[in-house]
């Protein structure tokens, strides 16, 4: 692999248990008056609110609280946009999940230009420059999942007629701040941390596969993929264990660092139209995928390619996650998908067809899949092989 490569612009982080209490203080280094961003319920409603309420109010700070409901809509964010406008906001502030995240993110870059989201929606509408400027944005997540706080783009998504699920994306859009505390991760439910800590794994995964990946992206996917592995389980049956929210809090953020750099692959590219035609969690469908993902991309490598670099690394990965080191590349790589199917049944993943998806949708969702990251997955896919991954999970049946 070559030694040549480029690092975009990331936020400055604060890690670990209790950065949370720093979040007034750093949004009042940007001004006094707050939008704050969260999701509908859980983070106002819960545990964490009061003292952050106290702080901002501490700080002397006039908070415009804004509550998203549901992934954000291109509408929803012109109406935010619209709303704010001219009222001297001087920082946004979002605390949630990656819908809360990517909502704050985009009103942050649109409230000082006021144009509709849509002129720079990648795929969709005119895409044109991005001229900015952005307020100032800071980030902390309350899921380990979608390293939204790592990332400069805001995913937006339309239902019904014309559905779909594309990006806002420029690096002015980073964030000022991540604030990544785990203990936020202490009041997810099981199945929260089910689909969000696999999405985070398969981020990381397609990250170290991608074409663009690079050596500095590998060293963190790889760290981030063994703290996945050793904090996943645990965390799912255990949320009070201050280790296992810690690890995969940073397997999370490492994902979105990687992502940023590298692009992903087939499961996010099939994860697009299914989270727009269907209401399937971004989570769930990433992690319901992956493992007949990289059963098929493995196949394809091997038939079509059988001296693909890829092909060694599937092997790293696979040996990294079982800890069976000893395994030929070629047991390394059924290990891992064995390991990966061993793990969607024990986090109670649910297949497609929970979410009302048959196979007569199929068709549909391929040909909407080919995004921006299926471009960086190690090999193209032909229409069949990605049918053959959405056939593989539409019941439950055997990928490897």
């Amino acid at each position: 692999m070559a030694m040549d490569f480029a690092i975009a612009r990331l936020p400055r982080i604060e890690f670990g248990a209790g950065v949370r209490h720093r979040l007034p203080a750093l949004a009042a280094g940007f001004g006094r008056r707050v939008l704050l961003v969260t999701g509908s319920r859980s983070l106002l409603q819960g545990p964490f609110w009061p003292e952050l309420e106290a702080g901002f109010t501490a700080q002397g700070l006039d908070v415009i609280g804004h509550r998203i409901s549901g992934e954000p809509s291109p509408e929803a964010i012109d109406a935010a946009v619209q709303r704010y406008r001219g009222r001297n906001v001087s920082v946004v502030v979002a605390i949630g999940g990656g819908s809360a995240l990517d909502a704050g993110k985009a009103i942050a870059g649109l409230l000082l230009p006021g144009n509709p989201v849509l002129d720079h929606l990648e795929g969709v509408g005119p895409e044109r420059p991005y001229r900015g400027p952005a307020l100032p944005f800071i980030a902390a997540p309350t899921t380990a999942g979608t390293g939204s706080e790592a990332t400069r783009n805001a995913v937006l998504s339309t239902h019904g007629a014309g559905a779909y699920k594309k990006s806002f994306r420029d690096e002015r859009l980073v964030a000022e701040y991540a604030v990544v505390d785990p203990d936020f991760l202490a009041t997810c439910a099981p199945g929260v941390i089910a689909g969000n800590g696999m999405d985070a794994l398969t981020q990381l995964l397609e990250s170290y596969l991608s074409l663009r990946a690079n050596p500095f992206c590998d060293a963190l996917a790889l760290d981030g993929m063994a703290h996945a592995r050793d904090s996943l389980f645990t965390l799912y049956r255990d949320p009070g264990n201050a280790a296992a929210r810690s690890g995969m809090a940073y397997a999370s953020l490492l994902s979105g660092i990687t992502l940023a750099q590298t692009g992903l692959g087939s499961v996010h590219g099939l994860a697009a139209p299914l989270g727009a035609f269907f209401p399937i969690p971004h989570g769930v469908a990433c992690g319901t995928l992956v493992a007949a993902a990289t059963a098929v991309n493995i196949r394809a490598l091997s038939e079509r390619d059988p001296g693909h670099p890829a092909l060694a690394r599937y092997a790293v990965v696979g040996r990294l996650l079982t800890g069976r080191d000893a395994l030929d590349d070629g047991e390394a790589r059924a290990a891992l998908v064995e390991q990966l199917e061993a793990w969607t049944g024990l986090l109670d993943l649910p297949t497609l067809d929970r979410f009302g998806i048959t196979a007569g949708d199929h068709p549909r969702i391929v040909a909407n899949s080919r995004g921006s990251s299926m471009k960086t997955n190690p090999i193209v896919l032909h229409d069949a092989e990605i049918t053959a991954i959405l056939e593989a999970r539409q019941s439950g049946a055997d990928v490897g």
